[in-house]
Order: C-alpha cells, then structure tokens, then sequence
C-alpha cells in the first residue's frame, strides 16, 4: 500500500513539473529575444520547424531584425534589417522568407541560406506610406498558385503581389477593411491577419479596430462578416481540424473560431510581469504561426496609449510563447 502511494506521488510531482510555467492555457515560453530591439511581431516557421521573429521597433532608437531560433528556442542567428519597420513574415514553397516592411510601402525577399550578413534578394515597392493615412503593409498569405497577397493596414485594402514577376494589383477595396473611426478603432489597425481558407476560395481577414473577422470571395471580390468582438483581432491561422486561430491582443488570449464563426476554444491569459521583466503568459499577443503541433504567438507587448495604465510598458524582456494543439490544460 505504501508503494502504491509512493508511486502515485512521484508520478503527480512529475505532472506538476511537466506544467510548470504554463498558465491556464497551457502557454509557456518557447524563447527570449536577446538584449536590443524588443516588441517581436512578425512570425514565420520553416520547414525544419525554425522559427523566424522580426521586431517591430518605430522610434529609430534601435535597428529592428528578424531572429532565427531552433525548433527547442535557441537562437540561431540574427538578420539586420536596417531602416525597416517589419510586420508580416511569410516563406513561399521555394524557402524565400518575404517581409512586409509596414514603413516604406513594400516588401522584401530575402533567399536561403539566411545569415547575419543576408541582404534582401528584391523589393517589391507595393504602396506610397504615409502613416494613419493610406498605406501600411502588415500581413502576408500565399494562394495555392504561389501569388503573396498583402493587407493595407489604413487604406482598407489588400494587395496582390504575382510572382516572381513582382507586379502589384489592388486585389479587395472595401470600406469593411478600413479601420473603424474613433472613438471606438483601436488598436487604429483595419485589415490585418490573412489566412485562406483550405479550398482557396476564400481569404479570411481581421479587422483589427473593428474587433471582426472579414471573408473575401476570391471569385466576386465581395467582403462579408464572419466573425465580431474578438478584442483586438490581430494575427489568424487554420489549424489541421480546418479551426481559425486568431490573436486577440487586446484580450491577451487566442480564440480558435468554428466554421460558423462562434469561439470553440480559447487559450492564455496575462498574468503580470515576471521578476526578469517578462511577461508571463501573453500580453499583446499579435502573430500565429503552426509549427510541428504547436501554435506559436508573439509576446508583442506594445505600448500604445503612453501611460501608466499599460502593463505593455512595464516589459523589459521581449518573449515568444509556444501554445501546444490539443486539450486546453
């Protein structure tokens, strides 16, 4: 009887420490970015499960970069991207990673093998930026033929790119990608996250300001609702099960929505900031990306209003977190 119990401790003492640092939602760190730019927002994995993060830095106090760690977090190398403002990361079939440079209305090709003196391979110029007004790149997707479609965070809009010829068509306009007016627009991002649907012939969009979730007829063009009051409705993702991931950043938490639109599961929380200046669990969480039966999300942790009330300015250590698919713990 004594071994029994004996046995049956040691095996919860082993669960226990098996969970430790996760919260909730079963979240727990996968990396932490090095000393330098923080506020991680793009968000990419290759095919060997590496996970790509660019920095998202604006008040040129730092040079922002994308990081490479390993699939166990280690970080492998570092790529400068001087003068560029990186949202959307996104890898073709042929393993060129492309980034949306938000602050200068294009996109950047950069082709393996990636290392700290790798320099874009082309620019795709996409729009004229000027800021709040018309043009601010942000997320990326592929369609099947390998076209990179690109969305226009303030003029409402999302770009196709056709490869590798590189010419830009406005493939949506619609007043539903813009971002809300005031008071209610905030964050005063308008279409953001793209994902398609498995058949192509739909492109989910979020409506960051808006608190929604768009779908786009590829055929007609036509923009409609499919889902509304995700708190900040960032970056999006289809799991295997055909689920659409969703980053609510203003919630801190991720949102797997059904195929009718409706919240079948929910994951994370915010849980403060840890004694090394971390966050623990999500706070601003802004970029999804599957990888190896895990999702992934970026700790963005941005700042926006300026003030006291924001934890966001309370982080000193910059952080992606690893969410595994599966059983909410």
């Amino acid at each position: 009887m004594r071994k029994t119990i004996f046995s049956l401790l040691i095996i919860g003492l082993l669960l226990a420490a098996a969970t430790v640092g996760a919260d909730k939602g079963g979240v727990v760190r996968f990396a932490t970015l090095p000393p330098g730019p923080g506020h991680p927002e793009g968000l990419a994995a290759d095919a060997q499960g590496n996970i790509y993060v660019a920095t998202f830095v604006t008040d040129g106090s730092f040079t922002n970069v994308i990081h490479i760690f390993s699939p166990n977090g280690r970080l492998q190398t570092t790529i400068p991207l001087p003068g560029a403002a990186p949202l959307g990361l996104a890898f073709d079939t042929s393993g060129n990673l492309y980034v949306a440079n938000f602050g200068g209305g294009n996109v950047l090709k950069f082709a393996p093998p990636f290392r700290s003196t790798s320099t874009p391979a082309a620019t795709y110029p996409v729009c004229t930026f000027v800021f709040l007004v018309d043009c601010g790149l942000n997320a990326m997707a592929f369609d099947a033929a390998g076209d990179l479609y690109v969305s226009d965070s303030f003029g409402g809009k999302i770009y196709k790119i056709d490869l590798p010829g590189g010419s830009v068509t406005t493939f949506a306009s619609d007043e539903l990608l813009k971002p809300a007016p005031p008071p209610h627009g905030f964050p005063p991002f308008g279409a953001n996250g793209l994902a398609f649907s498995a058949d192509g012939a739909t492109l989910f969009v979020a409506n960051t300001a808006d608190d929604r979730i768009l779908k786009v007829n590829v055929a007609t063009k036509e923009v409609t609702q499919f889902a509304q009051s995700i708190n900040g409705a960032d970056g999006i993702v289809f799991d295997a099960q055909g689920q659409l991931w969703v980053a609510a950043n203003q919630a801190d938490e991720v949102v797997a929505l059904g195929a009718n639109g409706r919240i079948v599961d929910r994951r994370g929380s915010f849980d403060g900031i840890g004694t090394d200046g971390a966050p623990k669990g999500l706070l601003f969480p802004a970029s999804l990306v599957i990888s190896r039966g895990s999702l992934f999300v970026t700790n963005t942790a941005l700042p926006l209003i300026g003030d006291d009330s924001e934890p966001e300015g309370d982080v000193t250590t910059f952080t992606v977190s690893r969410i595994p698919l599966g059983p909410a713990k």
